[in-house]
């Protein structure tokens, strides 16, 4: 009778042991997963004496100690990527870390990715390790026209992304070039709204930046016919030729000149006829010959001007003498 009490008694401990360890059991994804939450402030409030503007330039934190060594106890994977998450605006983003030097409870962040989550300097921010499929697709929107002025501007998007770890699809980046911050807009990314952007090989396309407005295109005025079929205007020119008056001599002699040509109209003019009879290394040099001097005819009415044509008289009469 004492045994089968001891019996019931041991099966009914392990019952409730079996119970409390396979029907609730701890989940592994909370084993394996950084949650933790932090002051955040930006760069610019880091101490020390060195300039860490290059946090600015890319899209990763700085952590505390604390957190590495949390990280390197648990089973995740690398590269560490975390989601940061502002509870009171219910906004989000994803990064990656760059050291893990900063206080402990305190991360720094770039001032873009703090505008992105609408926080203010100590607000407070949840930091969790996630894993992002590697991005295939990419499209981003300009927030200013000037990104145009730009000569490449997927080589400059291209070397500024090598200081992000990760995109999401809302966020607005902020790059750096001459001296000069432009602002993009991450319209969408494939194949998730959150990608991983390491070592990945990635389409990257651009919309219309914000604000821009195409040029008119001027439309040229089409001229009536009426005024290309009028060629008086430059009938004449094509129509003038040099030296074609005619002259008078001091001798009295005329010279066959041609009258000069009536004006040529623009339907006249013809093409130049080739010369077929062209050898290579040949030079022909193709002179006019002058037109044939016309006799002048005489003119029997004496209308005509003849120089030295008048007779003399002499103060001596010559004649025979008787």
């Amino acid at each position: 009778m004492y045994l089968c009490s001891v019996l019931t008694l041991a099966s009914l401990f392990s019952f409730q042991f079996s119970f409390n360890m396979f029907d609730h059991p701890i989940p592994r994804v909370f084993q394996n997963r950084f949650s933790t939450q932090y002051r955040c402030f930006s760069v610019s409030m880091l101490a020390g004496p060195n300039d860490r503007s290059d946090v600015e330039k890319g899209g990763k934190i700085i952590m505390p100690p604390s957190a590495l060594d949390q990280l390197s106890r648990l089973n995740i994977t690398y590269p560490m990527l975390f989601k940061l998450t502002n509870k009171n605006s219910d906004r989000m983003t994803h990064c990656g870390v760059l050291e893990f030097v900063a206080d402990e409870g305190i991360c720094y962040l770039p001032h873009w990715m703090m505008q992105n989550l609408l926080l203010e300097e100590g607000g407070l921010v949840q930091v969790e390790s996630v894993n992002l499929q590697v991005a295939t697709y990419s499209k981003f929107q300009p927030q200013s026209p000037d990104f145009l002025d730009i000569t490449n501007p997927k080589a400059v998007l291209e070397n500024a992304l090598r200081n992000f770890a990760c995109l999401t699809t809302g966020d607005v980046i902020a790059i750096n070039y001459n001296e000069k911050i432009y602002e993009l807009r991450v319209m969408e990314t494939k194949p998730d709204k959150a990608v991983s952007i390491i070592e990945c090989d990635m389409n990257v396309d651009f919309d219309a930046p914000l604000g821009y407005k195409e040029p008119e295109r001027q439309v040229p005025h089409e001229e009536s016919t009426d005024s290309e079929a009028d060629h008086s205007g430059y009938a004449g020119e094509l129509g003038f030729r040099a030296f074609s008056g005619s002259g008078n001599r001091l001798d009295g002699k005329k010279k066959g000149v041609e009258p000069s040509p009536s004006p040529i109209k623009p339907g006249d003019i013809k093409r130049g006829i080739p010369n077929y009879e062209f050898k290579l290394g040949k030079i022909t040099f193709i002179r006019n010959s002058r037109p044939l001097v016309k006799k002048v005819e005489e003119d029997e009415a004496g209308g005509r001007f003849v120089a030295f044509s008048g007779e003399g008289q002499s103060l001596r009469k010559k004649g025979r003498k008787p």
